[in-house]
């Protein structure tokens, strides 16, 4: 079985999360950095121009969204406390509202002229332009509604008050970590670390927790190039699918696209979809046939010419 292949570039948060669950399982993986904004031309021929990062292969099978991807995480590295599927209602919920609300939270609150000179010495002046523009761009179709930013501080705040009550054992829901720990670490590893904000120091189960969290690492990462992650899918074919597909537009064109920003739809034949998954077929001359799946919570799926 050819090792995960992940795309993904150092300030992302929610690459943050993946490669700390990398570093929890101790699944092998190989790193491709990509911009931090579209055009990204390795994605565009696997993935269809979906843009959110990161994004995950394993051959000719690519995983969008950290839903997807931790599923696979959980799978390979036997480590079912990563998938969401495995949890109980309250760790959904808080899921749910630490890796939406909480993070934008996260992101608004701790963005500011030191976030940016971060930005220009890792990449450039003029990326950051880009980068600044595209962000302003895909805010202008977002469907989510952010707090300003002093409000979106009081709502750190208030999440880390709410965690420090919660951190009764090593972790938030037990002894040792699960998704929702992961769902709560990129976020205040973007305050903490990349904002170089000290508040979590007025809590000192969260600062203890995050310190934990961190000691997981990234595993042992080996870094490849563009093409040999397309060369894997060249020499790959899909997956068997898990089950029968009941979907009714199953074997038709259809679109792909989150429901909440980033909103921009890919395209493909859907072979695959159930309550937990999507699955589509996408052809491309330099990779052949790969499929690219999503999780269906926080995705539509749409006839491309319906009847």
């Amino acid at each position: 079985m050819q090792d995960l292949i992940l795309y993904h570039y150092s300030m992302s948060p929610f690459s943050e999360k993946i490669r700390a669950m990398l570093g929890y399982s101790g699944v092998p993986w190989q790193s491709i950095t990509v911009r931090e904004m579209p055009p990204r031309k390795v994605l565009s021929i696997l993935a269809g121009g979906y843009r959110k990062v990161p994004v995950a292969q394993i051959g000719a099978d690519i995983f969008c969204d950290t839903r997807t991807i931790s599923d696979e995480l959980a799978r390979i590295g036997n480590k079912p406390e990563l998938s969401l599927a495995n949890q109980p209602q309250d760790v959904h919920d808080f899921v749910k509202k630490t890796d939406l609300e909480i993070f934008f939270a996260c992101v608004l609150s701790a963005s500011d002229k030191s976030m940016l000179k971060k930005l220009v010495k890792e990449t450039s002046l003029w990326n950051t332009f880009l980068f600044l523009r595209d962000r302003i761009a895909m805010g202008k179709s977002s469907r989510v509604r952010t707090a300003r930013r002093p409000k979106a501080k009081a709502m750190v705040l208030e999440h880390m008050a709410n965690m420090e009550q919660m951190l009764t054992q090593d972790f938030l829901f037990g002894d040792k970590p699960c998704i929702a720990d992961f769902s709560a670490y990129h976020g205040l590893w973007f305050v903490s670390d990349l904002g170089e904000k000290k508040w979590v120091e007025e809590y000192p189960k969260v600062k203890a927790w995050l310190a934990r969290m961190k000691t997981f690492g990234h595993g042992d990462p080996k870094t490849i190039k563009d093409k040999q992650g397309l060369d894997e899918a060249k020499a790959a074919s899909p997956r068997p699918t898990p089950s029968e597909s009941t979907d009714g537009l199953t074997g038709h064109q259809v679109t792909v696209a989150p429901d909440d920003y980033a909103r921009d739809p890919v395209t493909g034949t859907l072979v695959f979809a159930d309550d937990q998954r999507i699955i589509i077929s996408r052809t491309h001359k330099r990779v052949g046939e790969v499929h690219v799946h999503f999780p269906r919570q926080g995705f539509t799926l749409e006839a491309v010419n319906p009847a």
